[in-house]
């Protein structure tokens, strides 16, 4: 695994001017840079980290990720990594193996750790051609207008002005920047709290990825989320575990203890040795639980722009699609963005976000967990549906009776949201 702190100092800066400036070099930013760079635009990529760096994470790639990844031409560094066939569930003393459903995404998954995963995409975006800025943070802006005429950067070499003519926005989770360009988490609808650590096993290499729908504290108390266990392979997994909640129904979940109770409880089943390392955790807005996404030459996409699965917490497919999403336009000469950007995203994401956050809104309740859960894991069927729709993996083409039912109940969903998605 590569080590975080094998990490070059930071260059002086030398840009002052850039047609795109990505402001965050995770899966998101990076994947921007790479997709306008290769669309033959001035890229500057500016992170205020210096890779390789880590990040909280359960390092998971579902086939919408490995979609996108196999888009960026990045086969060959996934041929190296796990081979993840799908998911193996768990409660209630029931179990189920379920295979990823694929149709139009790819049949199988992966799982990267983000110091790798990251430090992969910014090279793939500093090869296409983008200059790349580490160890600065983007603090505020210059305005011009309503326009974002400079972002101003803190570095080693003091506070600057970078002038572009286009920005995407990419800083994560709490989007410093974003908050500065008028950005707004609205917790009324559910987030989610997690928690991850990586420990050694002897089944690094197993080509399923473990559930546990069922996740109790070290006291035996139901609560409202659930437990992994990703193979990394080369010896390690990442155990980890999520709780829902909302303004309503805050978590009160202690998550430090119970992944290590949670950890000891897969110890025999995954072959663990030793004790849970490196642990971290974070809070994630999800479905799109922002407004204030874009404006006349600034977008927010990925984690940023809320665009995490309020089901399973997976924002890394999202970071890739919306970064291209968001290249498109600038590419096809869209002249502002403040209302094209979040009617893109609606068009993308709006239906599955409302309806899944709905969903999730349900599970902050624990009573309702088992209720639902225990009869889903005695079906295989059932759960194989699940799973389509906890992935996100229904899309516009599909015509089943599943993919019809889940794109009714958004639209239903979407009717009747106080704060739909994005707005």
């Amino acid at each position: 695994m590569t080590d975080p702190t094998d990490a070059d100092p930071p260059a002086p800066m030398t840009v002052e001017m850039t047609d795109i400036l990505v402001v965050g070099a995770g899966p998101a930013g990076s994947a921007a840079a790479a997709h306008a760079a290769r669309a033959g635009r001035d890229v500057t990529l500016l992170d205020m980290a210096v890779f390789p760096r880590d990040k909280t994470c359960g390092d998971g790639l579902t086939p919408r990720a490995i979609t996108e990844m196999l888009d960026l031409g990045l086969g060959g560094f996934l041929a190296d990594r796990p081979r993840i066939t799908g998911l193996h569930l768990h409660g209630w003393g029931a179990e189920q193996r379920v295979p990823w459903p694929g149709k139009r995404f790819a049949d199988y998954g992966s799982a990267v750790t983000r110091v790798e995963l990251d430090e992969e995409i910014r090279a793939t975006a500093q090869a296409a051609g983008a200059t790349m800025l580490m160890g600065y943070k983007a603090v505020d802006v210059e305005w011009d207008g309503a326009r974002v005429g400079a972002v101003i950067v803190d570095g080693p070499d003091g506070r600057r002005a970078i002038k572009a003519s286009t920005v995407i926005v990419a800083d994560g989770v709490r989007s410093g920047l974003g908050k500065v360009l008028g950005r707004q988490w609205h917790r009324d609808t559910a987030y989610g709290v997690a928690g991850r650590a990586y420990v050694a096993s002897g089944r690094s290499d197993d080509e399923w990825m473990g559930s546990h729908l069922e996740l109790r504290g070290a006291d035996g108390t139901l609560l409202p989320g659930y437990g992994w266990v990703f193979p990394l392979g080369h010896g390690q997994l990442n155990v980890g575990v999520g709780a829902l909640a909302t303004a309503k129904r805050p978590a009160h979940v202690e998550l430090r203890p119970t992944l290590r109770h949670y950890a000891e409880m897969v110890r025999d089943e995954w072959a663990i040795d030793g004790e849970p390392q490196r642990l971290t955790s974070a809070l994630l807005p999800m479905g799109g639980a922002v407004s204030g996404v874009a404006g006349p030459n600034w977008m927010l996409i990925g984690d940023a722009a809320a665009c995490v699965n309020p089901l399973n917490g997976e924002g890394i497919d999202y970071g890739l699609e919306t970064a291209r999403l968001a290249v498109e336009l600038v590419v096809d000469g869209v002249g502002d963005f403040t209302d094209r950007w979040p009617d893109v995203l609606t068009g993308h994401y709006s239906l599955a976000f409302s309806a899944a956050r709905r969903l999730a809104a349900v599970l902050t309740v624990p009573k309702a967990v088992p209720l639902l859960g225990r009869p889903g894991l005695r079906s295989q069927k059932l759960m194989s549906m699940v799973v389509r729709v906890m992935g996100n993996l229904v899309t516009d083409e599909d015509r089943d009776l599943v993919a019809r039912a889940w794109r009714t109940a958004g639209r239903a969903s979407v009717r009747i949201d106080e704060r739909p998605p994005f707005r």
